[in-house]
């Protein structure tokens, strides 16, 4: 082995042997830690070949000085050496860490960094892992001490060469043992920085994620953090119970991902790490009392911000009521409410804290990113659940009370049964006070869309009529169509996110639409309003639901008053136009299929769905499918449109009827029970041809083709 390691060989001699020899060594490690076989370590190499062949191979010593580690750190030796061997290492790697953090990231990428890569060639990571763990390995009574500062530069090495050399971080990930006992460490004050750190990057790689479970002692561990360490330990926690991004568009179809349910049966690792196996246990820990506390006095933006994320990722998550229970004891949301004005929402200063290359406005700031997480924060909080009272104050909510009172309606229970300890105090809540920044939030600002999907949330549900009237009182219409019409928005987030507010804020209120009529009183400015909605269906359908919802319901009302602002509202004069109807029907069936059919856009089918509904109430619905039939044939492309909807209608069974799936959000947004919805699809799905309400009916032989296999693989 020597002589194939390090022998100069005839014709090898001078600096051109040197190099081939030194390259060689490299070959022959490179192969044999992956192989298993051979050289595996630098260790096994000679000193006086590792001493022969440094200068010319530029590795500044560093073979030399992990062979004198290796040395210094059997079992029974004095890990004290150890420590000073790393500290002549330790600049070495740090600097070119450094370099890669500082310099442009597509150079650092492109160049190299040789210190770290014979670092971990010679077997720097490996004997560093076994540095570390050793305490834990060895049965003999007295165990060997590691001193703090040792373990801090073991980290600090590990997580620079992380940084620099590919492969590693990916290689620790998969050590399962390693990855465990790097938690136990971060009971130690002096090493939890390091540790957190090396943490962190380690699981944002790793494959298959830990369970939560698995750590030992979690429960005293997290319990013993101050607030800057739990801060620190949410963005680990982030990463154990987020759903790990598959990274490609067309894995977020709804396809695909029934396909992946179906090979998942149980909850996924992210899922289980969010559920708590004794909620008694956990309810009554100290963090109860010092939660709230740690919020409260986190000064630190970025710190707030990983608290932020973690309690956004558990609201949406399998224990959500278990969650939302803790934080309204907590008194979290009357606090953030305290904290609006002094730190979430607080005036730039010139003094503000920006990222290096960053300015203040940029959304990578951590000001905005701080902004944008407290209102996905309140959109969590808020969507479909009665705790969402809790962003209004006392008088607030009495001013909900007496608005059912003069409209001689129930008031809602959970309007009712809010305990009034909990909810905001002050002059105004939590909800008012973001309805008055959005108000003065500058055209191009990225809050808008943010803002708008937090309102959202409150209004989202069952359709509540005080809750409407309580922001219509407060401008909110006349806010969203000066967006949409007068400053002509143009970004389709914030657009979309207008529309679907706005059709929850006007679903069968019959307030306001006279109010819109008011605010849209020109046919010009209606022309603009029209244009918004038509230049993206997808983003303006649901829009379309509930005009097409609300025109139902006001139809079949004998009210003066409803009879009045249907013959003057434009909206709904526009909207009972059956050309108009059957326009948006053809659209809506045309610009989606199954295939690309996402989150996003299976709304559209909802939509179309919801038209039908109401035409086979009125039995109408043979009419609008020979409609449908005219208007293929118009276009000179018979069948098209049909034979998507009945893939679409199939793939909706399978979507919708699915155990897991939750239909009253269905029921809720349209007032159509989950049966009627099910009967209608089925209705439309049928295979006989003589029946009047089903779409292949419709269908010329020739033109026939719904028995395509949609199912992904």
């Amino acid at each position: 082995m020597a002589a194939a390691a390090g022998g100069p060989g005839p014709g090898g001699g001078g600096r051109r042997g040197a190099r081939r020899g030194a390259a060689n060594i490299l070959a022959q490690l490179r192969h044999g830690q992956l192989s298993g076989r051979g050289l595996t370590r630098g260790a096994q190499i000679t000193e006086a070949l590792l001493k022969e062949r440094d200068k010319q191979a530029k590795w500044n010593g560093i073979p030399l000085l992990l062979q004198k580690l290796y040395e210094n750190s059997h079992p029974n030796s004095d890990l004290s050496q150890c420590q000073s061997i790393l500290k002549e290492i330790s600049p070495l790697l740090s600097m070119e860490a450094m370099a890669f953090v500082t310099e442009d990231r597509k150079a650092a990428q492109e160049s190299t960094f040789p210190n770290t890569y014979t670092f971990d060639l010679f077997g720097g990571v490996d004997l560093l892992v076994e540095i570390l763990m050793r305490p834990t390995l060895i049965t003999q009574k007295k165990k060997q001490k590691i001193s703090d500062d040792l373990i801090k530069d073991c980290l600090s090495i590990l997580y620079n060469t992380c940084i620099c050399t590919e492969g590693v971080t990916k290689r620790l990930a998969e050590r399962n043992d390693f990855v465990l006992f790097l938690f136990t460490l971060m009971t130690n004050k002096k090493t939890f920085l390091q540790t957190a750190t090396l943490i962190e990057d380690i699981l944002g790689v790793k494959k298959e994620m830990i369970q939560l479970e698995d750590i030992p002692n979690l429960a005293s561990l997290v319990s013993s953090f101050d607030q800057q360490q739990l801060a620190n330990f949410c963005r680990i926690l982030a990463v154990t119970i987020s759903e790990l991004d598959t990274g490609s568009d067309d894995k977020h179809t709804l396809l695909a991902k029934n396909a992946q349910q179906k090979k998942n049966l149980g909850p996924s690792r992210a899922e289980v790490n969010q559920e708590s196996s004794d909620e008694s246990g956990l309810a009554n820990t100290s963090t109860r009392t010092q939660l709230p506390q740690s919020m409260k006095i986190m000064h630190e933006i970025m710190y707030k911000l990983e608290v932020l994320y973690v309690l956004c990722v558990l609201l949406m998550g399998r224990q959500r009521n278990q969650v939302h229970k803790m934080i309204a004891e907590f008194k979290l949301i009357p606090g953030l409410n305290n904290l609006f004005d002094k730190l979430i929402w607080r005036k730039h200063s010139a003094s503000a804290l920006v990222l290096h290359g960053h300015n203040q406005n940029c959304d990578c700031s951590p000001d905005i990113t701080l902004k944008i997480q407290f209102l996905r924060l309140l959109q969590s909080f808020s969507d479909h659940h009665e705790n969402k009272y809790l962003l209004l104050n006392s008088q607030e909510l009495n001013e909900l009370s007496a608005i059912s009172l003069k409209a001689n309606i129930p008031e809602v229970d959970a309007v009712v049964n809010t305990d009034r300890s909990l909810v905001c105090d002050g002059k105004r809540g939590l909800l008012t006070r973001l309805l008055q920044v959005m108000k003065k939030e500058p055209a191009e600002s990225s809050f808008r869309f943010w803002q708008a999907r937090a309102v959202e949330s409150f209004l989202r549900g069952a359709t509540s009529y005080a809750d409407q009237m309580f922001l219509l009182k407060r401008g909110l219409l006349e806010h969203i169509l000066y967006c949409i019409v007068d400053s002509e928005c143009k970004s389709r987030d914030v657009l979309q996110s207008y529309f679907d507010l706005l059709g929850e804020l006007m679903k069968f209120n019959i307030d306001a639409f006279k109010r819109f009529n008011k605010y849209i009183n020109t046919d010009e400015k209606f022309q603009i309003f029209l244009n918004q909605i038509n230049s993206s269906l997808v983003d303006s359908n649901m829009l379309v639901r509930c005009i097409t919802l609300s025109l139902d319901r006001f139809e079949n009302q004998s009210d003066i008053k409803v009879a009045e602002v249907l013959s003057e509202c434009r909206l709904l004069s526009y909207m009972s136009q059956m050309s108009m109807r059957m326009s948006f029907l053809f659209r809506l069936i045309n610009i989606i299929h199954v295939q690309t059919l996402t989150q996003e856009n299976v709304s559209c089918l909802n939509t179309s769905l919801v038209i039908l509904m109401l035409a086979r109430r009125k039995d109408k619905l043979p009419f609008y499918l020979h409609t449908l039939q005219e208007m293929e044939y118009t276009e000179k492309y018979p069948g098209f449109i049909l034979n998507n909807f009945h893939s679409l209608l199939r793939f909706w069974q399978q979507h919708y009827l699915n155990k897991d799936k939750d239909s009253t959000c269905l029921e809720n947004s349209s007032c159509i029970s989950f049966t009627y919805w099910k009967e209608t699809v089925s209705i439309l799905l049928s295979p006989d041809r003589t029946s009047p309400c089903a779409i292949v009916s419709y269908i010329d032989e020739a033109y026939m083709d719904i028995d395509r296999d949609f199912t992904e693989e």
